[in-house]
């Protein structure tokens, strides 16, 4: 591990202009490739004390042993530079998107004299016009087969076409119409290359003054009564509609725009990418990135555009490009597109409308892709296996933990503090058995001694059902902790014993019992040393000594063990740390539902919910005849009993519920003082 000390550069020979730098480990090779507005002030961030650097930041400096840099005239060329550069040496350190697919595109080959339409995959050539992404091949070829009625370009290989021309004969497009057979001299080359363009510029989204073309032929023919060809012209109208219905239009106007969302966790990111041509959707394609460098939304999507438009000119570049975050420097970001293009570019963040809307799609998109990312592994049986194996090695446990357990405690500024318990037997979800916890004993932000109570609670349970007079319990009081769903079926044999009282909990048909009867060998929880060593304490307080307990800390995605002063480091890679990670993750979700599940219900509640026999819509009269509760507890009970259906007795209860309750002191703007009335919900604004 090097010393970032012994190679740093003083700050007077650093520039203070822009530039892109080059960090280099002992062997010369290129680790790290960065621009900056400012060369000095970027790499000094680099060299500050390691405590203070980001952890991924931390790990980059010590590998590398060397830094360099090149200076440029302006933001644009930097971004150009750096491009360039991580094309060129691949640095191990820098965000690199793959593919998750190879996608196939609709290529059309105008640098040959008779161009073909034809599937493609892989590095684009240059003269080739190229659309799409799409998502199969087969869309490409269904809409191809459709457009070949109007459009009869050639689509053969280069063997069919000469065999053709040495023969005489066309192939079999040739014979219905569907080919200009240019092989055998039906057509010229240079009308062939006209039919190409055409083909061009019906897939690039100027479609209407071809159906209009097509309908004005269709309409002279009837007229000449020349049935026969206005019939082939209303057909090759219909084909040319149905290819354009085979992606629907979702922005007015035609727009030419491309959608880009991301989502992201601690170390991975997915990117997925809708290309919109004539306002309709064209192609689709997504990318999954390793999170190696320290980069937030905006760096992920500057490094997207890049790897997006790097290769990239003219027409391939859209007009308008809508992302979820704008990168560090938008203005140079904006100008190098456009100098792609060869026009204004306009990068920026939709607000509202269609296009916020449509925004909305591409980021559940980029989610599923990131979720199917983490979880194609889990559909293997002998995945799952290899990672509870790891996870076993990892902890030193002596057997592989079939069932794991995962709290994580969530609020929101210490109000509406929650737990989550979620459930995963065999390296699968077990949602029926996934469970729920209020904080009772305190109020306020405290996560260690929130999980200390949610641990204790779940395993006096455990310990109540079990010691039973040796059987499982049945029929208890409902519990906060308990949510409705299937019960938890445990793998071993039940203990057996007396037949079980009216106090015992119930079984399923075939006796197994439920909810907190069966253990889990590994008790998992979201934090770090903290939450690990007040798990461990409730453990221990209640004699539970056979069950494992671990930590998995969010910020280095490091593993804690009680009583361990150093974490156990999974590898990246490692399929145990896959699968703790999504355990996580679950536990988080599920927190933090139910967290805004409390916050939204208590936020709704009103003075009238405790007002016996008054339902929501006699509720919602009272509120729209007098506006809001706090004109409703200053009317009489006369007043009250004006509103249709409210009588005497009930005009009487809501005034004696709204005069027990003591109206909240007016919330006041602290920017204005201004004071902020009291909503329909009785709650202020």
């Amino acid at each position: 591990m090097a010393d970032p000390s012994s190679y740093r550069p003083k700050p007077g020979q650093i520039p203070d202009s822009p530039g892109v730098y080059k960090f280099r480990d002992e062997h010369r090779r290129v680790i790290y490739v960065g621009k900056a507005k400012n060369l000095r002030q970027r790499l000094a961030n680099y060299f500050q004390d390691l405590a203070g650097l980001h952890p991924r930041t931390r790990t980059m400096v010590t590998t590398a042993a060397s830094v360099e840099w090149t200076v440029v005239s302006t933001e644009v060329e930097a971004l150009q530079l750096e491009y360039s550069w991580i094309k060129e040496f691949d640095p191990r350190f820098n965000v690199k998107y793959r593919d998750d697919k190879s996608y196939p595109y609709l290529a059309v080959t105008l640098n040959e004299e008779f161009p073909r339409v034809q599937v493609m995959r892989g590095a684009k050539k240059k003269g080739v016009r190229y659309f799409g992404p799409y998502g199969h091949a087969w869309a490409i070829r269904e809409t191809v087969d459709l457009m070949l009625r109007v459009f009869p370009v050639r689509t053969c290989s280069a063997g069919v076409f000469k065999n053709a021309a040495r023969t005489g004969r066309p192939c079999l497009l040739g014979y219905i119409g569907k080919c200009s057979a240019p092989c055998v001299g039906r057509v010229t080359p240079e009308e062939h290359r006209e039919l190409a363009d055409d083909f061009c510029d019906f897939m690039a989204g100027r479609t209407g003054a071809y159906i209009r073309r097509l309908e004005k032929d269709m309409t002279a023919a009837a007229e000449e009564m020349e049935y026969e060809r206005a019939a082939r012209l209303r057909d090759d109208a219909e084909a040319l509609k149905r290819a354009m219905e085979k992606s629907a239009v979702v922005l007015a106007d035609a727009t030419d725009a491309d959608l880009i969302a991301v989502a992201e966790d601690e170390l991975e990111a997915a990117v997925q990418i809708f290309h919109v041509r004539g306002g309709r959707v064209r192609g689709q394609r997504g990318w999954v990135t390793d999170k190696v460098e320290n980069v937030d939304t905006s760096g992920l999507v500057e490094h997207a555009l890049q790897q997006l438009y790097g290769e990239e000119a003219g027409d391939a570049v859209p007009k308008e490009v809508l992302v979820p975050a704008l990168p560090e420097h938008p203005d140079a970001v904006s100008q190098w597109l456009a100098d792609r293009r060869g026009s204004q570019v306009s990068l920026r963040i939709p607000q509202r409308g269609d296009k916020k809307d449509l925004m909305a799609t591409v980021q559940r998109n980029a989610q599923q892709a990131l979720g199917l990312h983490k979880t194609k592994r889990a559909s293997d049986l002998t995945t799952r296996s290899r990672a509870l194996e790891e996870i076993s090695e990892a902890l030193g446990l002596d057997t592989a933990p079939l069932r794991i357990e995962c709290f994580d405690i969530s609020h929101l500024q210490g109000d509406d503090v929650v737990a989550s318990m979620v459930v995963f037997e065999d390296g699968l979800a077990r949602k029926g058995e996934y469970r729920r916890f209020q904080i009772k004993t305190f109020e306020g932000q405290d996560d260690v001694r929130s999980m200390h109570e949610v641990i204790g609670r779940r395993f006096r349970r455990y310990l109540h059902e079990k010691e039973q007079t040796g059987e499982w319990e049945e029929n208890p009081a409902q519990t906060p902790e308990q949510t409705s769903g299937p019960a938890p079926a445990p793998t071993g044999p039940l203990p057996s014993g007396p037949a079980p009282d009216s106090a015992a909990e119930p079984r399923e048909d075939d006796g197994r019992p439920k909810r907190f009867a069966y253990p889990p060998q590994l008790l998992v929880v979201d934090g770090g040393q903290p939450q690990v060593a007040a798990a461990k304490r409730a453990l221990d307080e209640l004699g539970i000594d056979d069950i494992a307990v671990c930590g998995l800390a969010k910020r280095l995605e490091e593993v804690w063990l009680p009583d361990d002063d150093d974490p156990v480091v999974l590898p990246r890679s490692s399929e145990g740390l896959y699968l703790l990670q999504r355990i996580r993750d679950e536990a988080h979700r599920f927190a933090i539902t139910y967290q805004r599940a409390k916050r939204a219900k208590r936020v709704r509640s009103s003075p009238l919910d405790d007002v016996a026999g008054l339902g929501d819509t006699r509720k919602q009269a009272l509120i729209k005849h007098f506006g809001s509760v706090k004109k409703l507890r200053q009317a009489t009970i006369d007043e009250i009993c004006e509103v249709p259906g409210i009588g005497r007795r009930t005009a009487e209860s809501v005034a004696a519920a709204l005069a027990s309750t003591t109206p909240a002191a007016p919330a006041v703007n602290t920017a204005t003082g201004e004071i902020i009335e009291e909503d329909d919900g009785g709650s202020t604004t």
